[in-house]
């Protein structure tokens, strides 16, 4: 059973920090490694070519191996999740009417990409939204999505959670409604991979994009992506040497080549080698992989699980149990509580949540305990 660690945080003991959804504070470990690094740039002699390839080969398959993928050379170093999904949309062709289906309030970097695409093809950008009772809300939620899937819908881009609330999505069912209709099944993972268990073999999206800075306790400026085979003969955003076949062999440069790297190798940004950034998202999906979602995902769900109730009984929605992420829950005030009053109890006291919507997004992680929740509803019962 995992337990408080939040002696491997620098968090300072006042603050308490339940926004891990917004960026998450850094491991010790991970900081080490990347001032290790950085300090290496000032002895540019030490780096070899080995140095170019090695470190993101490693953090591709640590990553494979954390989603459940089969191969990690269907895995890709990217630096954001709207690259990530751009390069998505680059290798899509889609037919007059058909249809994309989103989520109502997606994050913008889950959307853009299938306006212009939807834009381009004269195609219907479809968005689903929650019933405004609160009532049945996820469930019914999910259903509205199933039901939006039919035979003209090419693409549903989806995260397994509302990056708003926590609302939890059910991937399987929509898989399976997609692969009914021939639709391709993106998945955004920036608000659940690290804290909520995947498995790529499970799912079988066509692609899973997410970033580093949140959830997998990463660096800033870098993320990671799986592509499924469908997209494996596109094309990049970029045109990179590095992605380029046998570009190991750095005398034969000159020697332009049409080929690739093996499957998603194409994918991989412009200077994916990134030698601080790297070996630190390494280093935090390892100490993930140790201390496994399904456990991180437990331990928020019985830390957190008083303080619901209470919020409950003060008036406040929050989305049933089986429809929310454990990690992540989004608080709907009543009427009688001022959210104005209840901001500033909140920075009195120093505790950190976002306000998303109409919602108060409440992200814990394994450095909360119980005590941060009694302080947040403190500043509830205070107003």
């Amino acid at each position: 059973m995992l337990t408080h660690q939040k002696d491997k945080f620098s968090l300072p003991e006042h603050i308490t920090y339940l926004n891990g959804a917004y960026m998450s504070p850094q491991l010790k470990t991970v900081e080490k490694i990347g001032i290790e690094a950085l300090s290496k740039k000032s002895f540019p002699y030490e780096y070899t070519v080995d140095d170019f390839f090695d470190g993101a080969t490693k953090l591709r398959k640590v990553f494979a191996n954390f989603i459940d993928a089969p191969d990690y050379l269907n895995t890709a170093i990217i630096p954001s999740v709207s690259y990530g999904m751009a390069t998505v949309a680059r290798n899509i062709q889609l037919k007059k009417g058909d249809e994309i289906i989103i989520a109502e309030a997606q994050f913008p970097s889950n959307v853009y990409a299938w306006q212009e695409l939807a834009k381009k093809y004269d195609a219907t950008l479809k968005i689903v939204s929650p019933p405004k009772d609160y009532t049945n809300r996820g469930k019914i939620w999910n259903q509205n999505i199933l039901d939006a899937i039919n035979s003209k819908t090419a693409l549903v881009a989806i995260a397994p959670i509302h990056w708003a609330d926590g609302t939890l999505f059910d991937l399987k069912a929509i898989r399976q409604k997609t692969n009914h209709h021939d639709a391709l099944l993106v998945i955004d993972g920036a608000q659940a991979l690290g804290a909520l268990p995947f498995s790529v073999k499970e799912i079988q999206p066509d692609a899973l994009i997410t970033v580093g800075y949140k959830w997998l306790l990463g660096p800033y400026g870098l993320g990671m992506a799986y592509y499924s085979d469908k997209f494996l003969n596109g094309d990049p955003i970029e045109y990179s040497w590095i992605n380029r076949y046998n570009s190991e062999d750095f005398t034969q440069l000159v020697n332009y080549q049409e080929n690739y790297q093996p499957k998603a190798g194409r994918f991989n940004m412009g200077e994916y080698s990134n030698f601080i950034t790297v070996p630190m998202l390494t280093k935090s999906i390892e100490q993930l992989a140790e201390w496994q979602p399904k456990n991180i995902e437990q331990y928020c769900k019985s830390i957190s699980a008083k303080a619901i109730d209470t919020l409950r009984e003060l008036g406040c929605f929050i989305e049933e149990d089986s429809y929310r992420g454990k990690h992540m829950f989004g608080v709907y005030l009543p009427k009688h509580i001022d959210l104005s009053k209840l901001k500033q109890q909140l920075i009195e006291n120093n505790i950190y949540v976002s306000y998303r919507g109409d919602a108060i997004r409440v992200s814990p992680n394994v450095y909360n305990n119980e005590n941060d929740f009694e302080k947040m509803i403190s500043c509830f019962q205070n107003i």
